[in-house]
């Protein structure tokens, strides 16, 4: 594993206590990393995008992709599981740059698929820090699974079984059990996992008979999980699994927690899971047991990293009853706006993700709140963002923002009735800044360094300040760290 981020965050406090601070930027991923001071806030970023945009005549709509929001998610994880390695569910949101930073911080990552293989291993991540969770896999796919040596797979079937003892007779096997939150946003042992109480059992005493390398146990109680204690029932489940498993002459060495874990603060919050864990992992796989206790963590990291911004392209007023759909509105006022993102775009986590995403100006209008609906561009009645909402009145050219728009979003987006994609922007703190420049100079992943701080503190500062990315990199002239100086530190530079 890279060096831990508790260590790049006190390479960081070092520094700065000697003085020395980072405030140039890094270009990461084909994308520009815009250093922020660090009382500016994502929200103040897009303001300032949008003033540029505006500027030139620009309305397309954006992301943009908080890093510090990911290193703070990073250091939450390892505070309050430490001894669960994190395997970053790449479908959640398979962005390149999100995927670069989790490597360089050590993430492993779940794949579904040869595609999301293919972007990982991409990345110069090594084949053994993947895990193949699909319970049912394409034939094909588990060929390349093999020719990339990417070994770790899950099963949770007798076809599958003989499937994958036939096409990849070396393969690290991970038998999925049906433990759920029924009450979970996205309940999966609908679809995947067997039965724990008799189908589990027979189907390791069958892989024991085929000589299968069964190396552990996997569950997951469902995306967005909405009781712990469905984490503490899996737990329980993967014990007597590695007892009957050892029992048979398996090497069972691998736990995996699965997913379900909260991005943003929920009615559960992401510490109260860790909890059960921590004392369900206490109770039956005490820290010196041997095994390998991993999950596979998506909207955790990329939920609240991104920020969506989109251009109120048309709005309608009509009567407040179209929109409530209550007859005593009739004679109020109401409004249909229409953006330039929907529901076969970034919204299609509406559908898919089951969210209902909260949008608001982007920068107050100071007019009276109407019942509104927010439409998407497209041309189906399908694409509805928010259907009921008090909103203050807008006009056509003003900027609504969506927090927390980084699961299940850019992901699954498309390219319908020829609407684009956002593209995105990216900022770090200057803190942070620090920690990028420790984690991917020394592995020469940064093509070139730009300007400091892109977001000014006055409007005095804004009109001196180079705006655009091509100019920002010939705008660079402040260093990073000091080398030479100290060897601690020296080292990372």
């Amino acid at each position: 594993m890279e060096l831990c981020y508790q260590n790049r965050r006190a390479l960081f406090a070092k520094a700065t206590a000697q003085g020395r601070k980072v405030t140039s930027g890094l270009a990461l991923a084909g994308h520009i990393v815009n250093p922020i001071m660090d009382h500016v806030s994502p929200l103040d970023y897009a303001a300032y995008v949008v003033d540029e945009f505006d500027a030139q005549g620009r309305d397309e709509p954006f992301y943009v992709v908080d890093i510090s929001r990911i290193l703070a998610q990073h250091q939450v994880w390892l505070q309050n599981m430490p001894r669960v390695q994190p395997f970053y569910a790449v479908k959640c949101n398979n962005h390149k740059l999100l995927l670069t930073v989790l490597a360089a911080l050590g993430c492993n990552f779940d794949c579904a698929s040869k595609g999301e293989i293919e972007a990982v291993l991409e990345l110069g991540v090594a084949p053994d820090r993947i895990i193949y969770a699909n319970p049912c896999k394409t034939a094909s796919y588990i060929k390349h699974a093999a020719a990339r040596q990417v070994r770790m797979m899950t099963f949770d079937n007798e076809q599958e079984l003989y499937k994958i003892m036939k096409l990849y007779p070396d393969a690290e096997l991970v038998l999925r059990l049906a433990v759920s939150d029924p009450t979970a946003v996205c309940p999966l042992n609908l679809k995947f996992g067997c039965e724990p109480e008799l189908a589990a059992p027979s189907l390791l005493k069958l892989a024991a008979s085929l000589n299968a390398n069964v190396v552990g146990i996997s569950f997951h109680v469902g995306s967005g999980c909405r009781d712990p204690s469905a984490y503490a029932i899996g737990v329980a489940y993967a014990r007597q699994m590695f007892d009957i498993g050892e029992q048979l002459g398996l090497q069972m060495r691998v736990l995996d927690l699965g997913g379900g874990f909260p991005g943003y603060k929920s009615h559960l919050s992401f510490e109260t899971i860790a909890d059960v864990i921590n004392q369900s992992l206490d109770r039956y796989f005490p820290d010196g047991c041997g095994a390998q206790i991993i999950a596979e963590p998506g909207r955790f990291y990329a939920a609240s990293a991104f920020t969506l911004c989109c251009t109120v392209i048309a709005r309608t007023c009509v009567s407040a009853e179209r929109v409530t759909k209550n007859e005593q509105d009739r004679d109020k006022l109401g409004y249909m706006y229409y953006i330039n993102d929907g529901v076969y775009g970034s919204f299609n986590c509406i559908l898919y993700d089951h969210v209902n995403p909260t949008g608001v100006p982007l920068k107050s209008t100071k007019r009276p709140t109407h019942p509104s609906a927010v439409w998407g561009p497209t041309c189906d009645s399908l694409d509805l963002v928010l259907p009921n909402v008090d909103l203050e009145e807008m006009d056509e050219g003003d900027w609504m923002v969506f927090q927390n728009m980084g699961a299940y979003t850019f992901a699954a987006g498309s390219e319908f009735n020829g609407f684009p994609r956002p593209d995105i922007r990216v900022i770090v703190t200057e803190s942070d800044n620090a920690i990028l420049h420790a984690l991917f100079l020394p592995k020469n992943i940064l093509v070139e360094p730009t300007q400091r701080c892109l977001v000014p503190e006055s409007e005095d500062d804004r009109t001196s300040t180079t705006s655009s990315n091509e100019s920002a990199f010939s705008a660079f002239s402040r260093g990073s760290f000091d080398s030479g100086t100290d060897p601690e530190i020296d080292q990372f530079s």
